[in-house]
């Protein structure tokens, strides 16, 4: 981790809940981790991934559960690297998450995970029995975070998500389209992701070698990938999404921004598991889902705005993204928001 790598305080707040009966313990965990206390009243407040990822391990340790508490049963301290363990002895990502779901099963009470597949996606959806709110989000959320990174490691490259849906309300932290795709919606039905589902096909890359790295440094590799809002790769999702698509910089450009080789800034993409490709594909996917939900504009314009030379071009694109035309998606959206409305 770098020292600028940092994390939304709600993932604290989040973490701590299992103590929220003890005080005292909780202070000390915090004042250990380096962690002001006064912190946790102000929500748009950040702590560094480092001071974190000392949290997560303490609370885990004193809760004797790598769950943090929000599961009935939760999962006693060595459970998730002995549901690593089975999974490096598959041979593909397929037969990884089916084994990495049933595994998950063992310990967890409150929440399931099933696979389907619908044509040429694969689908996680989730079931969930938790009545209070927060702690219903938050346990979806660190299930399908924990999945999908496991996912992203065995494979040794990230898997991103097409859609997203939650049945909570967005969360505190708001939303991350890095992690969670630009299709995403919130007070869903259920909850559930979607990916390509060829990812499925890819084989098990790591070993017993590998695994003892990793599981010496979980938290940090976690937290930097997929709760590092102010990391290089959201830097630059930010700076391309609010600037027009014929004035995005390069990557020679940014590199430059920075005082860094365009090496070093792709190692550091990298590192939080992203290429300035895959980034500027996620930026030009998210102006155009957020233009068919929010606006107006003809399907043309939108194509134009998304950085597409021929409507025919964003068309074939979002067809591929979604199995859908533009035009379909877009009315089933209104008709969505219609619905919830008349409720």
């Amino acid at each position: 981790m770098q020292e600028k790598d940092s994390v939304s305080v709600y993932f604290v707040q989040a973490a701590l809940h299992g103590l929220r009966e003890q005080p005292e313990l909780m202070d000390t965990i915090l004042s250990k981790a380096g962690i002001e206390k006064l912190l946790l009243a102000d929500s748009s407040a950040r702590v560094s991934a480092a001071a974190f990822a000392k949290l997560w391990l303490a609370v885990a340790q004193e809760l004797d559960d790598e769950f943090f508490g929000y599961d009935s049963h939760g999962m006693p301290v060595g459970s998730f690297a002995l549901i690593c363990r089975g999974l490096i002895q598959t041979n593909t990502l397929g037969q990884a998450l089916c084994q990495c779901l049933a595994s998950c099963r063992l310990f967890l009470r409150d929440i399931q995970g099933n696979l389907a597949l619908r044509g040429n996606r694969a689908v996680i959806s989730l079931h969930t029995r938790q009545e209070d709110q927060f702690i219903h989000s938050i346990l979806e959320e660190t299930f399908l975070t924990m999945v999908i990174s496991l996912l992203c490691w065995l494979a040794g490259r990230r898997i991103p998500i097409n859609r997203t849906q939650f049945g909570h309300p967005r969360p505190a932290h708001g939303d991350d389209h890095l992690l969670w795709g630009p299709d995403l919606t919130f007070e869903a039905t259920h909850t559930e992701i979607e990916f390509e589902a060829d990812y499925l096909k890819l084989p098990v890359v790591q070993d017993l070698a590998s695994l003892k790295t990793f599981l010496r440094t979980a938290p940090q590799w976690v937290i930097i990938r997929f709760s590092n809002r102010d990391g290089l790769s959201a830097q630059v999702y930010r700076q391309l999404r609010n600037c027009r698509y014929e004035q995005w910089p390069t990557l020679a450009d940014l590199a430059c921004e920075r005082n860094l080789s365009v090496a070093s800034f792709s190692r550091q993409l990298q590192r939080e598991g992203f290429s300035f490709q895959e980034i500027k594909d996620e930026v030009r996917r998210t102006i155009a889902f957020d233009c068919l939900r929010n606006t107006e504009l003809s399907v043309a314009a939108i194509a134009e705005q998304a950085g597409f030379r021929e409507t025919s071009a964003f068309h074939r694109a979002f067809k591929q993204w979604t199995g859908d035309s533009p035009g379909n998606y877009r009315l089933k959206q209104r008709a969505t928001v219609h619905h919830s409305g008349g409720c």
